[in-house]
Order: C-alpha cells, then structure tokens, then sequence
C-alpha cells in the first residue's frame, strides 16, 4: 500500500511539471526555433539557417511567460546589444588577439546588467550567447560576407521576436491557469511543513524543530516569490468574468497566507501541555486534509477539471473546541492552554473556510469580489519599464554586481587564452559557454551549477554519444534537438542539471548536423575536456572580488526593519476604515507585499551564504531569530487587522483608539531607531495594567486585541534586539577574518 501511494504521488508529480507554465513556454520556444531555422534552410539554405538560429538563440533566455504588456520591449534589449556583439566577433574571427580584446569587455559589461537582477540576468546571458555562438557558426561553407550573416541572424532574431509575442499573447490564458496552479501547490507544500509543527515536542526533538523552522523559512520565500510571478500574469487587465474568477483566486491565496501564519501564535506554549496532544493531531489532520484539497484544485485547474467539493471541517473543529474550562488562568490576564486551543482551533477554521471559497470560486458556484480585484490589480504587477537607477550603485567599488562584471570578464578572457592554447581548439566556444552558465553573482549558485554543469555535462554526452553512434536519422535528430532546447529553456530555472543535459544533447547534436564530416566520438570527447576545463576555471574565479552574502545582509536587515514598521503603522491605522476598498486597505496590501519581499530575501541571502567559508559566513544563529521573530510580528498584526476589519462590531472605540496610535509609535521607535516626541507616553505605561480577559467568542474582543498589541511590541522589542545583534557581529567579520588568516 505505500508502495503505492509513493507511485501515485510520483506519477501526480510528473503530470504536474509535464503542464505546468515552464514546460509550456519550454515547447513554445522550441517550436518556433524549429519553425523559423526550418523555414529558412527551406527558402535561404543551410547557412542562413545556421545563423538564424543564433539569432533566435540570443532572444530566447528573456522569453518566459509574462503580462502581454510590454512583452516585445522585454524581448528587444537581448537583439539590440547581441546584434553589435555578434557582428564584432564576425569581423574579427581571423584575427584571435584583436577578437579577446572585444570579448573581455563586452564580457563586463553584459555582465553589468545583473544590476537589474531577474530582469537583467537574461539579457546579460543573452549578450554572451551572442558572442559565443557566433564563434561557432560555419563560415568555411559559404563565401557570404559578414553583413550577409548578421541580415541573416537579424532575420532569425526579429522573426523570434514576433513570434514570442504572438506566443505568449495566445497562451496567457494558459499561464493564468499554470501560474495560479503553480502558487497553490507552492502554499500546499507550505501548509503540510506547517502542519508538522501541530505536534507535542519532547526535548529529543528539539534539534529536528531548527531543520523544520529552516524548511518553513524557505517555504514562505519561495511562495513569496511565487506570488509575485503569478501576480504580474494574474493581475493584469482582469475584465472578463474568467480572469477575474482568476485573480480572486490569488487575493485569496494571499489571505490564506496570512491565516496559515497567525496558525504559529501561541503554538509553542499549546505544544508544552502533553493534555492538549489529541487536539494537535486532530488538528494536523484537519490541515492535512485542507492541504490535500488544495493539491486536488491545483491538478483540476491544470487539467481543466472542476474540482470536487468537501464537507467542510468546521464541526469537527467545533468539537474539538468543547474543552472543559475555557477561561484565563487565575490572574484574569494569561490566556489558558484551553483558551489558546480554542482560539488555534478557530484560526484552521479560517483556513477551512478559505479552502471552501477557493472551490466554489473554481466551480464558479460564487461570484468573484469585483471590487477587490479592481482596486489591486494595477499596484501589484511589476513594471515593465527599464530604468537607470540601478546603474547608481556602480559608483561604489564594493556593489556586488560590479564586482560580479569584473570577476565574469577576467574568466572569459582567461578561458578564451586557454582555448587557443589547446591542441585541439576546434570549439573554442564551449569553454566559454561553460563559463556563461556556470559562473554566477555567489558561490552557492556557482557551486550548485558547478555540480550540475559536469554531471549533466556527462550524461548529455552518452545520450548523443548514443544517437551518433547509432546512425540516428536526420530527420529524427531534428525532432531530438527540437526537444532538448525545449528541455533546456523549460529547465533552465528550475531544474538546472535538465538543462545542462538537454544542453550537451543540442549542442553535440547541432554541430554535428552543421558539420557533418566532424567525427562524433571525438566531438564528445572534446565537450567533456572543454567542460571540465570550463567549470573548474569558473570555480575558481568565483573566488576572485568574491561579494559575500554579508556584503548585503546589513542592507537587507534594515530594509526588513522598514518594511516592518511601515507595515505597522498601516496595519494599526485600519481601525479609520470605513469599507474594505477604501485608500488605508490598499496601502495594507502593499505595506504586507514588500514586508513579506524584503524577508524573502533575507531569507535567500541566508541560505546562500551556507556555502561560502565559515570565516566569511554572517551570523547564522542570530539571523534565525531575527527572521523567526520577524513572522511573529506579521502573525501578531495579521490577528489585529483581523480584529478591526472583521470583528470591529466587538471592539470598544474609546478604549483602543489611544494604544493603537501609541504602539504603532513604539513599535517604529523600536524599529527605525528613533526617540518617541517629548511628551508622548511610554508604550510600556499603556500596558501596565491590561483588563482581564474573557471568552474571545463571545463578548467585547478589546481586551484580547490590547494583549495582542502589547505581544506585538515586545515581539519588535526583540527584533530590533536580534537586528542589532546580527549588525554587530557582520561589522566584526571582516577583522575576525584577518585574525583567522
């Protein structure tokens, strides 16, 4: 029986990336370089065709799925600096030293654009493929003039370009459908992690619990990440009933989020009283069910299939609040155990709720919040404009991607004079795509394309090793690389050791179809050399200039602390809302997205830094608190805005009015680093004498609302405590490291 549930599951995870929007737009790119190479050998001949292909080639690494706005001029930056660069190396194939004084250069700047990060990193690679690439189109074939060739891959490139426009114009209602899928899945993962946590803890298990913490750290970034992608697809012009159906979906996916975070208040103390276990697993249980719902709607949508209905879980979590004594301990102020269950009770109730208005959204059996749409959807999308402002951070010596450019240039060239010096040095361009590909802005990135680059490298060879071998038709090997640059594109992200294969496969299999009288074997031969060669000089120029994670930590600290009392003091300030569209809402939502973005990245910044040396390394520990603490904060003023937006009716205007403003003031003192105005009172004077507590189902909730705000500001006492700390100590590492040495 779990053999067959592994299969199953197995099989569901195969069929989820088989339709999923990076296979799809993997298949798009491949067929229209098939259309547009094909269609030109079949009227121009083989070499227009050659050179075609690199045309289509440079424009491919930006086209990924993307908002129909704005996706030419996406596409247009890669054509307009690969073209120049192509036609350069072109004109001074023949003469070696003058073509490494181009390709060192160019090198670093391609490689500047890195300062416009997930926008710039395709471009960048794109300048480099057009450089590469043109060392490996033929010119030993064909007597055209080097003119004739960049008409020919200025043909193959604007052809691509009208084609990816026209692409992802017809299939943006598909990307809609995988986008969303792809983000509920990225929440079901994040769910059943944080159902894990709903478990009675014995001290043996505590060291398991950092693994698990860490694993929820990631989850939340990559589903913050996630959201983002599917936010700027989703988001955009939602005016037919299908998308807004869509794009409700997503609002709601956020809010799921945040009910799914609150879930971690008061858990710890719940998980201490062994006499509340059976309510724990009762409710693991329950949000591994919701979550397996969650996975159930993400496969129909992929497979146009109306999702099945559930019975909703709220009676049985209605029983499992019927605990004897559900009042505070005896000072009237500390919630009970019995309390804190019933109130963790109620929060997977929210989630259950969320869960059974996602499936009747999809069963399209309730009508989309029009108004909610309409007032998000032009501030959540990201801008399609370039702009220069990144270029500003280049004035200091020490920005990471200034110093990435010039580690990236002095590789290129050193790889370039290593190819001449080869015996061999009839593809010289591997070496240097190898270098492309391999050597990125941090050593943990390096490191993992390292290991798949040889790896993938390896198998890739045998495979076309294989098919050459075995006399393959040609008109299967055009199927075969037809495939593999869908592979390649698709994986390119997300699975790169698939790239780095289907990579071998098109290449070995693409210069053996141009140059048909080259021997195969020793073609793979020499792949495998170059790629070796390759990656070991990129390892160690990822040691040169080297920008460490800690470069970048402060920064991020302190863009997590602004984020957090900005999103503060707009979460407190909802208490003047007078309807749920009104200005104060929108601002929340935006407040909440960059606090959630800026702990992403702290985040990601601190899983890289993992791999670099220990002299180096930031404070890990002391980053793990501050990250922990930092969610607490968002749990804390999640359950508050709850309150005021949904529970107003409950709440004594008169008694809160005054520590809504006064904490929201703390807590940015606390925060930003500033001193409270003269004569304001002390936070601390406020809370000195909270109410006691009631029943929170029933009665005036301004008690629990003021507990919650005082747990607020001692959560951001500690923040700010654990941000100095990791400050401290990443302003010492470079003296420590000196000592070390």
């Amino acid at each position: 029986m779990p053999r067959l549930r592994y299969l199953e599951n197995y099989q569901r995870e195969i069929l989820r990336i088989a339709l999923s929007h990076y296979v799809t737009n993997g298949l798009s790119v491949a067929l229209g370089l098939l259309v547009i190479s094909g269609g030109v050998h079949l009227f121009l001949g083989s070499f227009a065709a050659a050179a075609a292909s690199v045309g289509v080639v440079i424009c491919i690494p930006p086209d990924q799925p993307a908002p129909k706005r704005g996706k030419f001029w996406q596409l247009v930056p890669a054509f307009l600096i690969g073209l120049p660069l192509f036609f350069g190396v072109q004109v001074l194939h023949a003469w070696p030293f003058s073509l490494g004084l181009l390709l060192v250069p160019a090198s670093f700047l391609a490689f500047l654009a890195g300062a416009w990060g997930k926008r710039g990193l395709p471009i960048t690679v794109s300048a480099m493929f057009a450089m590469v690439f043109s060392l490996a189109v033929p010119d030993h074939t064909n007597s055209a003039t080097n003119l004739t060739t960049c008409i020919y891959f200025s043909l193959g490139a604007v052809s691509y370009l009208v084609w990816a426009t026209l692409a992802n114009a017809a299939l943006n209602a598909r990307y809609r459908v995988q986008m969303l899928a792809d983000t509920l899945l990225a929440l079901a993962r994040l769910m059943r992690t944080q159902a894990q946590q709903f478990r009675h803890e014995t001290v043996e298990q505590t060291p398991g619990k950092a693994a698990l913490i860490g694993t929820l750290l990631q989850q939340q970034a990559a589903l913050a990440d996630q959201l983002q992608a599917a936010r700027d697809i989703l988001l955009e012009s939602p005016r037919t009933a299908r998308r807004q159906q869509l794009a409700n979906m997503l609002m709601l996916v956020l809010e799921m989020r945040d009910h799914l975070l609150v879930c971690e208040l008061d858990l710890d103390t719940l998980k201490t009283h062994a006499e509340h276990a059976p309510v724990l697993d009762s409710l693991k249980e329950v949000l591994n069910a919701l979550t397996d719902r969650i996975e159930d709607l993400a496969d129909g949508l992929l497979l146009a299939r109306s999702p099945m209905t559930f019975e909703s879980y709220r009676a049985k979590l209605s029983g499992l609040q019927q605990i004897p004594d559900p009042s505070p301990v005896a000072d009237g102020l500390t919630p009970s155990p019995a309390m804190l269950a019933m109130g963790l009770c109620n929060r997977v109730g929210n989630m259950n709720d969320d869960v059974l208005r996602l499936i009747a959204l999809a069963r399209s059996e309730l009508e989309p919040d029009l108004s909610l749409v309409r007032t998000n959807w032009q501030l959540f999308v990201s801008p399609t404009v370039w702009s220069w402002q990144p270029l500003n951070a280049m004035r200091r010596w020490d920005a990471p991607p200034l110093r990435h450019a010039i580690r990236a240039a002095l590789a290129i060239g050193t790889a370039y004079a290593v190819a001449l010096a080869l015996p061999w040095g009839t593809h010289d361009y591997w070496m240097l795509l190898t270098i492309v590909v391999v050597l990125r802005g941090s050593l943990a990135q390096t490191l993992e394309r390292r290991n798949s680059r040889v790896l993938g490298t390896l198998i890739g060879c045998i495979l076309a090793g294989l098919l050459l071998f075995a006399h393959t038709p040609t008109l299967l090997l055009l199927v075969v690389v037809t495939l593999a640059q869908a592979f390649a594109h698709a994986f390119a992200v997300k699975r790169y050791l698939v790239t780095a294969i289907a990579a071998t496969v098109l290449g070995l299999l693409q210069v053996h179809l141009l140059n048909a009288e080259s021997s195969p074997g020793f073609d793979v031969i020499e792949r495998i050399s170059d790629t070796l060669i390759g990656v070991a000089i990129a390892w160690a120029f990822s040691y040169v200039l080297p920008s460490w994670e800690r470069s970048q930590i402060a920064a991020l600290v302190n863009r997590t602390l602004s984020a957090q009392a900005r999103h503060t003091q707009v979460a407190l300030g909802l208490w003047q809302l007078q309807a749920v569209d009104n200005e104060p809402e929108l601002q929340w939502r935006l407040a909440r997205r960059e606090a959630y973005d800026s702990l992403s990245a702290l985040v990601q910044a601190t899983q890289r830094s993992l791999a670099e040396p220990r002299a180096v390394r930031p404070p890990l520990e002391s980053l793990g608190r501050l990250l922990a603490y930092s969610y607490q904060l968002l749990a804390q003023l999640t359950t508050v805005k709850t309150m005021l937006l949904q529970r107003r009716g409950r709440l004594n205007h008169n008694e809160i009015d005054q520590p809504l403003k006064q904490t929201a003031e703390a807590i940015n003192a606390k925060l930003v680093g500033i001193s409270l105005p003269s004569g304001k009172t002390c936070h601390a004077e406020i809370f000195s004498e909270l109410p006691a507590l009631s029943n929170p189902f029933v009665g005036d909730l301004t008690p629990w609302l003021l507990l919650r705000l005082d747990l607020a500001d001692a959560t951001a006492l500690a923040l700010r405590s654990n941000a100095d700390q990791v400050l401290q100590e990443i302003a010492l590492l470079p003296s420590r490291a000196a000592q070390s040495r």
